[in-house]
Protein backbone atom coordinates (compact mmCIF):
# COMPACT_ATOMS: atom_id res chain seq x y z
CA UNK A 1 0.00 0.00 0.00
CA UNK A 2 1.33 3.47 -0.74
CA UNK A 3 2.02 6.12 1.90
CA UNK A 4 -1.14 7.75 1.98
CA UNK A 5 -2.70 8.26 5.42
CA UNK A 6 -5.46 5.59 6.10
CA UNK A 7 -7.90 8.04 7.62
CA UNK A 8 -7.35 10.26 4.53
CA UNK A 9 -7.80 7.02 2.39
CA UNK A 10 -11.22 6.30 4.15
CA UNK A 11 -12.51 9.66 4.15
CA UNK A 12 -12.51 10.01 7.75
CA UNK A 13 -10.87 12.05 10.88
CA UNK A 14 -8.33 10.60 12.88
CA UNK A 15 -10.58 10.88 15.99
CA UNK A 16 -13.47 8.55 14.47
CA UNK A 17 -15.21 5.62 16.02
CA UNK A 18 -15.31 2.56 15.14
CA UNK A 19 -18.69 2.77 13.78
CA UNK A 20 -17.68 6.17 11.76
CA UNK A 21 -14.86 3.61 10.22
CA UNK A 22 -17.52 1.03 9.21
CA UNK A 23 -19.61 3.34 8.12
CA UNK A 24 -16.87 4.62 5.60
CA UNK A 25 -15.64 1.61 4.40
CA UNK A 26 -19.04 0.56 3.56
CA UNK A 27 -20.10 3.48 1.61
CA UNK A 28 -16.83 3.82 -0.44
CA UNK A 29 -16.74 -0.14 -0.92
CA UNK A 30 -20.38 0.03 -2.69
CA UNK A 31 -18.64 3.21 -4.69
CA UNK A 32 -15.43 1.42 -5.67
CA UNK A 33 -16.40 -2.49 -5.94
CA UNK A 34 -14.98 -3.91 -9.44
CA UNK A 35 -18.20 -5.11 -10.11
CA UNK A 36 -19.94 -1.62 -9.89
CA UNK A 37 -16.87 -0.26 -12.31
CA UNK A 38 -16.20 -2.88 -14.52
CA UNK A 39 -12.72 -2.34 -16.47
CA UNK A 40 -11.88 0.54 -14.17
CA UNK A 41 -8.22 0.05 -12.54
CA UNK A 42 -8.13 3.11 -10.87
CA UNK A 43 -11.59 2.28 -9.26
CA UNK A 44 -10.16 -0.96 -8.59
CA UNK A 45 -6.39 0.30 -7.14
CA UNK A 46 -8.43 2.28 -4.75
CA UNK A 47 -10.76 -0.10 -4.13
CA UNK A 48 -7.79 -1.94 -2.34
CA UNK A 49 -6.58 1.00 -0.40
CA UNK A 50 -9.74 1.59 1.26
CA UNK A 51 -9.98 -2.26 2.04
CA UNK A 52 -6.39 -2.26 3.33
CA UNK A 53 -7.03 0.88 5.49
CA UNK A 54 -10.15 -0.29 6.99
CA UNK A 55 -8.35 -3.73 8.05
CA UNK A 56 -5.81 -1.89 9.66
CA UNK A 57 -7.73 0.54 11.51
CA UNK A 58 -10.77 -1.47 12.44
CA UNK A 59 -8.18 -3.76 14.55
CA UNK A 60 -7.55 -1.38 17.69
CA UNK A 61 -3.99 -2.48 18.28
CA UNK A 62 -3.14 -2.31 14.79
CA UNK A 63 -4.81 1.14 14.70
CA UNK A 64 -2.96 2.30 17.97
CA UNK A 65 0.33 1.14 16.29
CA UNK A 66 -0.76 3.77 13.41
CA UNK A 67 -1.24 6.25 15.11
CA UNK A 68 2.00 6.08 17.22
CA UNK A 69 4.05 4.90 15.02
CA UNK A 70 2.77 5.62 11.48
CA UNK A 71 2.62 1.81 10.26
CA UNK A 72 0.79 -0.80 11.87
CA UNK A 73 4.17 -3.13 12.68
CA UNK A 74 4.00 -2.36 16.21
CA UNK A 75 6.53 -1.35 18.85
CA UNK A 76 9.97 -2.39 18.55
CA UNK A 77 9.58 -2.95 15.04
CA UNK A 78 12.56 -1.39 12.64
CA UNK A 79 11.61 2.07 11.75
CA UNK A 80 13.87 1.57 8.75
CA UNK A 81 12.05 -1.90 7.21
CA UNK A 82 13.48 -4.97 7.55
CA UNK A 83 16.97 -5.75 7.83
CA UNK A 84 17.96 -2.37 6.96
CA UNK A 85 19.92 -1.64 10.10
CA UNK A 86 22.21 -4.61 9.58
CA UNK A 87 22.71 -3.71 5.79
CA UNK A 88 23.94 0.23 7.09
CA UNK A 89 25.83 -2.04 9.78
CA UNK A 90 26.96 -4.49 6.65
CA UNK A 91 27.54 -1.24 4.72
CA UNK A 92 30.00 0.65 6.74
CA UNK A 93 31.13 -1.93 9.30
CA UNK A 94 31.66 -4.86 6.94
CA UNK A 95 34.60 -5.89 8.42
CA UNK A 96 33.51 -6.44 11.61
CA UNK A 97 31.75 -9.41 12.46
CA UNK A 98 29.58 -9.41 9.34
CA UNK A 99 28.22 -12.67 8.59
CA UNK A 100 27.78 -14.00 4.79
CA UNK A 101 25.40 -13.60 2.56
CA UNK A 102 21.37 -15.12 3.27
CA UNK A 103 20.28 -17.33 0.36
CA UNK A 104 17.64 -15.92 -1.39
CA UNK A 105 15.80 -18.46 -2.81
CA UNK A 106 12.53 -18.83 -4.95
CA UNK A 107 10.37 -15.52 -4.79
CA UNK A 108 6.69 -16.23 -3.38
CA UNK A 109 4.06 -16.60 -5.85
CA UNK A 110 2.03 -12.69 -6.53
CA UNK A 111 -1.11 -12.34 -5.17
CA UNK A 112 -4.41 -12.77 -6.98
CA UNK A 113 -8.04 -11.77 -6.51
CA UNK A 114 -11.75 -12.68 -7.96
CA UNK A 115 -15.01 -11.89 -6.78
CA UNK A 116 -17.79 -14.04 -5.69
CA UNK A 117 -21.81 -13.41 -5.52
CA UNK A 118 -23.43 -14.61 -2.39
CA UNK A 119 -26.87 -15.00 -1.61
CA UNK A 120 -28.59 -13.04 1.30
CA UNK A 121 -29.24 -16.43 3.30
CA UNK A 122 -25.33 -17.65 2.97
CA UNK A 123 -24.26 -13.88 3.92
CA UNK A 124 -26.39 -14.20 7.11
CA UNK A 125 -25.14 -17.33 8.22
CA UNK A 126 -22.38 -18.41 6.49
CA UNK A 127 -21.58 -20.82 3.93
CA UNK A 128 -19.35 -23.32 2.40
CA UNK A 129 -18.61 -22.28 -1.18
CA UNK A 130 -16.61 -23.67 -4.35
CA UNK A 131 -14.10 -21.68 -6.31
CA UNK A 132 -13.19 -22.37 -10.08
CA UNK A 133 -10.05 -20.67 -10.66
CA UNK A 134 -7.39 -20.97 -13.34
CA UNK A 135 -3.92 -19.73 -11.75
CA UNK A 136 -0.02 -20.77 -11.76
CA UNK A 137 -0.12 -23.80 -9.84
CA UNK A 138 2.75 -26.17 -8.58
CA UNK A 139 4.13 -28.46 -11.82
CA UNK A 140 3.32 -31.67 -10.91
CA UNK A 141 5.66 -33.23 -13.41
CA UNK A 142 8.80 -31.75 -11.55
CA UNK A 143 7.25 -31.75 -8.44
CA UNK A 144 7.79 -27.46 -8.80
CA UNK A 145 11.50 -27.60 -9.02
CA UNK A 146 11.58 -26.82 -12.79
CA UNK A 147 14.23 -29.32 -13.70
CA UNK A 148 13.39 -32.19 -16.00
CA UNK A 149 12.22 -35.86 -14.58
CA UNK A 150 15.31 -37.63 -13.26
CA UNK A 151 17.36 -33.90 -12.93
CA UNK A 152 17.72 -31.61 -10.69
CA UNK A 153 18.83 -28.18 -10.14
CA UNK A 154 22.76 -27.56 -9.56
CA UNK A 155 24.37 -25.33 -7.11
CA UNK A 156 25.17 -21.74 -8.85
CA UNK A 157 28.85 -21.76 -9.26
CA UNK A 158 28.85 -17.98 -9.12
CA UNK A 159 27.12 -17.43 -5.49
CA UNK A 160 27.52 -20.77 -4.26
CA UNK A 161 23.84 -21.22 -3.78
CA UNK A 162 23.37 -17.79 -1.43
CA UNK A 163 21.27 -15.91 -5.25
CA UNK A 164 22.88 -12.58 -3.81
CA UNK A 165 26.90 -11.62 -4.26
CA UNK A 166 28.85 -9.27 -2.49
CA UNK A 167 31.47 -7.38 -3.03
CA UNK A 168 34.05 -5.21 -0.09
CA UNK A 169 35.80 -2.17 -1.11
CA UNK A 170 37.70 0.07 1.50
CA UNK A 171 36.02 3.51 2.28
CA UNK A 172 37.14 5.70 4.73
CA UNK A 173 34.91 4.45 6.52
CA UNK A 174 36.21 0.97 6.54
CA UNK A 175 34.86 -1.83 4.23
CA UNK A 176 31.67 -1.34 2.36
CA UNK A 177 29.96 -4.45 1.66
CA UNK A 178 27.13 -4.01 -1.37
CA UNK A 179 24.72 -7.14 -2.34
CA UNK A 180 22.92 -7.81 -5.53
CA UNK A 181 21.46 -10.41 -6.93
CA UNK A 182 23.26 -13.32 -8.65
CA UNK A 183 23.54 -12.40 -12.25
CA UNK A 184 24.26 -15.93 -12.89
CA UNK A 185 21.10 -17.82 -11.23
CA UNK A 186 18.74 -14.73 -10.80
CA UNK A 187 18.63 -15.19 -7.40
CA UNK A 188 17.25 -18.76 -6.86
CA UNK A 189 20.87 -20.31 -5.37
CA UNK A 190 20.14 -22.80 -7.99
CA UNK A 191 20.68 -23.42 -12.16
CA UNK A 192 17.70 -25.66 -14.16
CA UNK A 193 20.68 -27.22 -16.88
CA UNK A 194 17.82 -29.69 -18.44
CA UNK A 195 14.63 -27.62 -17.75
CA UNK A 196 10.89 -29.72 -17.30
CA UNK A 197 9.23 -29.64 -20.95
CA UNK A 198 5.77 -29.06 -19.18
CA UNK A 199 6.66 -25.87 -17.35
CA UNK A 200 9.67 -24.80 -19.07
CA UNK A 201 11.50 -24.45 -16.27
CA UNK A 202 9.35 -22.73 -14.24
CA UNK A 203 8.28 -25.27 -12.13
CA UNK A 204 4.97 -24.10 -12.50
CA UNK A 205 1.67 -23.96 -15.02
CA UNK A 206 -1.72 -22.43 -15.60
CA UNK A 207 -4.21 -25.09 -14.02
CA UNK A 208 -7.90 -25.01 -13.23
CA UNK A 209 -8.75 -25.61 -9.92
CA UNK A 210 -11.55 -25.77 -7.03
CA UNK A 211 -11.85 -25.49 -3.64
CA UNK A 212 -13.97 -25.07 -0.90
CA UNK A 213 -13.96 -21.69 1.10
CA UNK A 214 -15.86 -20.75 4.25
CA UNK A 215 -17.92 -17.82 4.47
CA UNK A 216 -18.40 -16.42 7.94
CA UNK A 217 -21.90 -15.49 8.92
CA UNK A 218 -22.49 -12.27 8.68
CA UNK A 219 -20.46 -10.79 6.05
CA UNK A 220 -21.31 -7.67 3.98
CA UNK A 221 -21.45 -6.17 0.75
CA UNK A 222 -17.82 -5.45 -0.43
CA UNK A 223 -16.65 -7.73 2.48
CA UNK A 224 -12.89 -9.12 1.17
CA UNK A 225 -11.51 -12.53 2.41
CA UNK A 226 -7.84 -13.31 2.22
CA UNK A 227 -6.62 -16.66 1.84
CA UNK A 228 -3.17 -17.53 2.51
CA UNK A 229 -1.36 -19.90 0.12
CA UNK A 230 -4.51 -19.89 -2.27
CA UNK A 231 -2.98 -17.58 -4.99
CA UNK A 232 -0.44 -18.27 -7.69
CA UNK A 233 2.56 -20.56 -6.93
CA UNK A 234 5.80 -19.13 -6.77
CA UNK A 235 8.16 -19.70 -9.55
CA UNK A 236 11.04 -22.47 -9.12
CA UNK A 237 9.38 -24.18 -5.92
CA UNK A 238 8.29 -20.76 -3.91
CA UNK A 239 5.37 -20.32 -1.82
CA UNK A 240 2.07 -18.95 -2.63
CA UNK A 241 0.89 -15.84 -2.81
CA UNK A 242 -2.40 -14.96 -1.50
CA UNK A 243 -5.69 -14.69 -2.62
CA UNK A 244 -8.23 -11.84 -2.11
CA UNK A 245 -11.86 -12.85 -2.51
CA UNK A 246 -14.18 -9.66 -3.37
CA UNK A 247 -17.97 -10.16 -1.96
CA UNK A 248 -20.99 -9.37 -3.17
CA UNK A 249 -24.26 -9.56 -2.13
CA UNK A 250 -27.39 -10.33 -4.32
CA UNK A 251 -30.37 -7.94 -3.94
CA UNK A 252 -33.13 -10.01 -2.37
CA UNK A 253 -36.55 -9.35 -3.11
CA UNK A 254 -37.75 -9.86 1.05
CA UNK A 255 -35.52 -7.81 2.40
CA UNK A 256 -33.28 -4.69 2.60
CA UNK A 257 -30.41 -4.61 4.68
CA UNK A 258 -28.89 -1.88 6.94
CA UNK A 259 -25.78 -3.49 8.60
CA UNK A 260 -27.27 -6.36 10.64
CA UNK A 261 -31.07 -5.14 10.54
CA UNK A 262 -33.49 -6.44 7.98
CA UNK A 263 -36.33 -4.40 6.92
CA UNK A 264 -39.54 -6.00 4.89
CA UNK A 265 -42.84 -4.08 3.77
CA UNK A 266 -46.09 -5.63 4.81
CA UNK A 267 -49.26 -4.74 2.50
CA UNK A 268 -52.26 -5.08 3.83
CA UNK A 269 -55.93 -3.85 3.29
CA UNK A 270 -57.07 -0.48 4.82
CA UNK A 271 -60.17 -2.72 6.39
CA UNK A 272 -57.20 -4.91 7.87
CA UNK A 273 -55.13 -1.84 9.17
CA UNK A 274 -58.78 -0.39 10.37
CA UNK A 275 -59.67 -3.62 12.38
CA UNK A 276 -56.52 -5.57 12.67
CA UNK A 277 -55.42 -8.61 11.75
CA UNK A 278 -52.67 -11.07 11.71
CA UNK A 279 -50.43 -11.61 9.09
CA UNK A 280 -46.92 -13.88 8.27
CA UNK A 281 -44.46 -12.18 7.58
CA UNK A 282 -41.12 -13.86 5.87
CA UNK A 283 -37.72 -14.02 7.89
CA UNK A 284 -34.60 -15.47 6.97
CA UNK A 285 -35.85 -18.62 8.83
CA UNK A 286 -39.11 -19.05 7.72
CA UNK A 287 -41.80 -17.16 8.93
CA UNK A 288 -43.66 -14.82 11.63
CA UNK A 289 -47.05 -14.41 12.31
CA UNK A 290 -47.32 -10.80 13.09
CA UNK A 291 -50.08 -8.74 15.29
CA UNK A 292 -51.41 -5.83 13.44
CA UNK A 293 -53.32 -3.57 16.13
CA UNK A 294 -56.74 -1.89 14.95
CA UNK A 295 -56.16 1.46 13.65
CA UNK A 296 -52.52 0.80 12.44
CA UNK A 297 -51.09 3.62 10.12
CA UNK A 298 -49.13 3.33 6.76
CA UNK A 299 -45.68 3.82 7.36
CA UNK A 300 -45.91 1.63 11.20
CA UNK A 301 -42.88 0.11 11.77
CA UNK A 302 -43.02 -3.02 13.76
CA UNK A 303 -39.60 -4.76 15.76
CA UNK A 304 -38.74 -8.65 15.33
CA UNK A 305 -36.13 -8.82 17.60
CA UNK A 306 -33.17 -11.17 16.49
CA UNK A 307 -34.58 -12.36 12.79
CA UNK A 308 -31.86 -10.19 11.38
CA UNK A 309 -28.16 -11.00 10.40
CA UNK A 310 -25.52 -12.72 12.30
CA UNK A 311 -23.25 -10.44 13.81
CA UNK A 312 -20.26 -11.06 12.39
CA UNK A 313 -17.36 -12.03 14.35
CA UNK A 314 -19.74 -11.71 17.67
CA UNK A 315 -22.60 -13.42 18.90
CA UNK A 316 -26.55 -12.55 18.33
CA UNK A 317 -28.36 -11.32 15.75
CA UNK A 318 -30.03 -8.30 14.21
CA UNK A 319 -33.64 -7.34 14.20
CA UNK A 320 -36.39 -7.60 11.75
CA UNK A 321 -38.23 -3.92 10.83
CA UNK A 322 -41.98 -4.51 9.22
CA UNK A 323 -43.75 -1.45 7.73
CA UNK A 324 -46.67 -1.69 7.21
CA UNK A 325 -47.82 -0.82 3.86
CA UNK A 326 -51.79 0.04 3.54
CA UNK A 327 -53.23 -0.50 0.61
CA UNK A 328 -56.23 1.56 -0.62
CA UNK A 329 -58.82 -0.14 -2.98
CA UNK A 330 -58.72 1.48 -6.75
CA UNK A 331 -61.62 0.01 -7.71
CA UNK A 332 -64.89 -1.20 -5.85
CA UNK A 333 -68.48 -2.88 -6.86
CA UNK A 334 -71.50 -0.83 -6.54
CA UNK A 335 -72.49 -2.79 -3.03
CA UNK A 336 -68.86 -1.59 -2.00
CA UNK A 337 -69.30 1.57 -2.51
CA UNK A 338 -72.83 1.84 -1.17
CA UNK A 339 -70.90 0.29 1.86
CA UNK A 340 -68.35 2.93 1.92
CA UNK A 341 -70.38 6.10 1.41
CA UNK A 342 -72.71 5.01 3.70
CA UNK A 343 -69.50 4.44 6.51
CA UNK A 344 -68.46 7.85 5.29
CA UNK A 345 -71.86 9.43 6.00
CA UNK A 346 -71.55 8.18 9.92
CA UNK A 347 -67.96 9.50 10.59
CA UNK A 348 -69.26 13.08 8.92
CA UNK A 349 -67.01 12.77 6.17
CA UNK A 350 -67.58 14.86 2.96
CA UNK A 351 -66.87 12.34 0.25
CA UNK A 352 -67.66 13.04 -4.07
CA UNK A 353 -70.85 12.26 -4.87
CA UNK A 354 -71.06 8.78 -6.99
CA UNK A 355 -71.75 10.44 -10.53
CA UNK A 356 -68.07 11.67 -10.50
CA UNK A 357 -67.01 9.70 -8.31
CA UNK A 358 -63.15 7.92 -8.96
CA UNK A 359 -64.45 4.26 -9.29
CA UNK A 360 -67.18 5.45 -11.62
CA UNK A 361 -65.44 7.50 -13.97
CA UNK A 362 -63.04 3.96 -13.44
CA UNK A 363 -66.01 1.41 -14.65
CA UNK A 364 -67.27 3.52 -17.40
CA UNK A 365 -63.96 3.79 -19.44
CA UNK A 366 -63.89 -0.17 -19.29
Amino acid sequence: MSNANLYEVLEVDPGASADELKRAYRRLARQLHPDANPGDPAAEAHFKEVSQAYEILSDPERRANYDRFGSDVGPGANPFGAGSVQDIFDMYFGGMGAQGPSRRGPAPGPDAETSLEITLDEAAFGATRELTLTLPLRCATCEGSGAAPGTSPVTCEECGGAGEVRRVRNSILGQMVTSSVCPRCHGYGTRVESPCGDCRGEGRRNQSTTFSIQIPAGVEEGSTMRLADRGPAGPRGGPNGRLFVHLSVASDPRFERHGDDLHHEAHVAFTQATLGTTISVPTLRGTHELEIEPGSQNGTVHRVRHEGVEHLHGRGRGDLFVHLVVDVPRELDDESETLLRRFAELRGEAVNESSSGLFRRRRAKK
